[in-house]
Formats: C-alpha cells, structure tokens, sequence
C-alpha cells in the first residue's frame, strides 16, 4: 500500500530509507522544540502550551504536507516567523499574543489564496531580489542578536544602550561554551550539528546546576523533577479566535502586520522548497519546471493554518530537510514518519522545558543567523542603489528590534535609490503600493 501510494520503488527508496531520512528530519529540526517556546514565553504565552503547539503542529503538518504534495520535507514554526511574532507583532506593536494568533491565522488564509489562485510566481517576480536577499540575511542577524541577549551575553548599557554583559555568569558562560561547541560541529559538517550543540550545551548547563554553579547572582534553571509527561497543555487550542477583534480594530497596523507575515512566510517557503525540489531531482533541468511544487505549496500553507489553530506561530518548510534527503528520503513517507517523531516527542515536555533555556538555546540562534546571512553573497554590492536598501534593511531590522520596520526601510530606501537613479519606472505597481504603505506606518502610525 505504502509502496503504490507513495511510488517508493519509482523513487529508488524503500521504508527502511524514508523511515531513516524521517528520523535524521526529525533530529536536524527537532532544536526548535527548545527553541519556540523560550522565545515566545516573551511574548507572555505559556511555555508548556507552546511545545505543545510546537509538536503536535509541526506532527500533524509533516503529515499533510507527505501525504499531500509527497515531497520528503518537514515543516515547524519557522525560525525568523517566531521571532517577528514575538518581538514584532507582540512586543514592539504592543499586541496581544491572541492578536498574533490571529493574524497568523489570517495572513495563512491569504497564502493559502495566493497558492491556489496563482498570484504566487507574479508576486514572486514583482519584489526586487536583492531586497528578499536582504530580509532573509537581516533576520539572521537579527536572530543572533536574541540569543545573545536572551543569555546576557548582550545586555542593555544606559550609556551606550548596548553592552556586553559578564561573561562569568553562569548564562553567559553556558551561552558562549554553547555557541563555540555549535561552531566546531557545524565546521566539521557533523551530521545534525545545531541539534547535537543544543542537547550538549543542555547536559553542561544541567552539570553546572548539580555543581551549584552561580555567576554574578544569576542561578540556572533548577533540575527536572519529572521526566515524562502523560498530560498536555492544550490551553492555546483555538485562542487565536479572541484576536480577531483586536487585529480589525487598527486597519493600518493590519495591513503592517498581514504584510510581514506573508512576505516573509512567501520567500522563506519559496528559498527553502525549491532547492530541496532541485536536491530530490524534481526540476527539470531543461524546462526549470518543478514537479508538484503547487501541492508543496498547498501543504505548506495549511501548515500555517494548524498552527494558528493550535497556538504557534507560522509554520514553514525547513531547509534541514535536506539532511533526510541527503540519506536517501524521496517521498512524503519521510515527512510522514518526521511528523510521526515529532507527536513522539509531546511526551518529553518537562525534560525539554527544563533543559533548554535561553542560554542553551542561544547557540541555536546565532548558528541559524550564520546560515541565513550567507545569501548576501548574491547581493550586488557594486549597485549602490543596492547596498544603500540593503543597509538599512538590516541595521534597521536589528536596531529597532522589528523586522517589518527593516523591511520598511529597505523598501523606502529602493524607492528613493531608484528615482535618483532614474530607474524607478523598473519597479512594479505593486512595490509603490508598499511604499506608500511603509511611509504611512512609519510616520503615522508608528
């Protein structure tokens, strides 16, 4: 039945192959049920019922998107979609967590839209490639910048506004032997490197609590005391549904709001599945045709809806599939039994949350920010118009701690770099409806 339904001998695999490409899937994604709820706890959510959303989200998502588009990718809360929840949506905007729900919910509606109508590839080509370069680096950045000050490793200077704090607290110590240890296993290519920096930097930092370490006043988490969980915190199920009216209640901060979630959720899903298509041999080289990408699409998009009714921020396609695929995954059967581990993995809520805190989950962060800034390779630095936008994206983007008020400056920055170019008749209608949009929120609403 496997066999007939996911073309296992067609794709040269097997179940043994997919269920070991699962695995390792499973292994290279599974830091971000470390990761999600410490950083969305910030925003006030329950870290409990975070993980919960987290795993039973990702699970039931992986799922969908094998047995719908049969691509052997798996799907989670994106890393740079939570941080634009949180620090963005919730913290700078000053809405409430439900309010961000909410708008997940919408802006994956809107997505699910765009897959199905088409608009997909003439959106896609509207937007300057040089700015979706710059985005995707500048929340890198941006990444790395929480981690850091999540373990006090960057902390706020009232002379400076930033500083680097101490490193001997027990945080920041952990922090910095985590980040280094993640460093070296991803520069010796070691197989699920981010994972393995994360549940060892966890195992020091549970040593360093059985030793009494203490650092400037500051104590580690305390030791779990109960290591499995047979009961789950389904407090988030269905809360996005209270947001609706706080999101209607401020149609220009909708619009800012609705904007960054898809235009981030549009290109991250875009530069993450096409080359795992391309590794898969789904392209065809001649034509560039991608085979069953608008179902890879589909499912992603419904991912995103799951999410928002579970409680998590946007769920994407991850780029850590490619660890599975490189060990022989070719079908959704490898997504399947991805989600499959990750439903598994709603069992070990208190071991997870007692482990990985933000000193652990801090490697994480900067190591994922290293990965997504080596796009700016492409960027053309010769083209001032170029860097100028792509400048002030990111140091916006950090500054401000808010990704759409990067994103705005970015586009603003184009805008006027194009007019004194004298090429502004080159950018789409679309792009100066941003604008006015952008200078709007910036000005007025902001």
């Amino acid at each position: 039945m496997l066999n007939g339904f996911f073309k296992l001998d067609s794709n040269n695999t097997n179940i043994k192959t997919e269920f070991l490409a699962g695995l390792t899937t499973f292994l290279a994604m599974a830091y971000i049920l470390g990761v999600n709820p410490t950083m969305l706890s910030e925003g006030g959510m329950p870290a409990s019922g975070v993980f919960f959303a987290t795993a039973l989200a990702s699970g039931v998502s992986c799922i969908v998107m094998g047995l719908i588009s049969k691509y052997p990718v798996g799907l989670a809360p994106g890393m740079g979609m939570n941080a634009l929840f949180t620090y963005t949506i919730i913290i700078a905007m000053g809405n409430h967590w439900n309010v961000a729900l909410a708008a997940v919910f919408v802006s994956s509606i809107i997505f699910l839209l765009i897959t199905i109508s088409g608009l997909r590839e003439s959106i896609l080509n509207t937007i300057p490639m040089d700015l979706k370069l710059a985005i995707g680096a500048g929340i890198g950045f941006f990444l790395a910048f929480i981690g850091l000050k999540g373990a006090g490793i960057i902390v706020s200077s009232p002379s400076t506004l930033v500083s680097m704090g101490s490193l001997c607290s027990a945080p920041a110590l952990l922090a910095f032997i985590g980040i280094f240890i993640t460093l070296i296993l991803y520069i010796k290519k070691v197989p699920l490197a981010v994972f393995a920096g994360l549940v060892i930097t966890a195992i020091i930092g549970l040593i360093f609590t059985l030793c009494g370490f203490i650092g400037h006043g500051i104590v580690m988490p305390s030791v779990p005391t109960q290591w499995v969980s047979t009961s789950f915190d389904v407090s988030l199920f269905g809360s996005f549904v209270s947001g609706f009216k706080g999101l209607f209640s401020n149609i220009p901060n909708l619009i800012i709001i609705l904007f960054s979630l898809l235009f981030v959720t549009f290109f991250d899903t875009t530069g993450t599945l096409i080359p795992l298509a391309n590794k898969c041999g789904f392209v065809d080289e001649e034509t560039g045709h991608v085979e069953g990408i608008d179902r890879a699409f589909l499912g992603d998009a419904l991912g995103g809806i799951i999410g928002a009714i579970l409680g998590t921020s946007t769920l994407t396609a991850y780029v850590e599939s490619a660890t599975g695929i490189s060990l022989g995954g070719r079908t959704g059967l490898t997504s399947v039994f991805t989600g499959i581990f990750f439903l598994l993995s709603l069992f070990f809520a208190p071991t997870v949350l007692s482990l990985f805190t933000a000193p652990v989950t801090a490697a994480a962060l900067v190591i994922v920010g290293m990965m997504m800034i080596s796009q700016l390779k492409n960027i053309q630095w010769d083209n001032l118009m170029v860097t100028a936008s792509v400048f002030m994206t990111i140091i916006m983007m950090i500054l401000t701690y808010s990704i759409s008020i990067g994103i705005a400056w970015g586009f603003i920055t184009y805008a006027f770099a194009s007019l004194a170019n004298g090429k502004a008749k080159e950018l789409g209608w679309s792009v100066w409806i941003m604008v006015v949009v952008f200078i709007i929120y910036l000005f007025v609403v902001y």
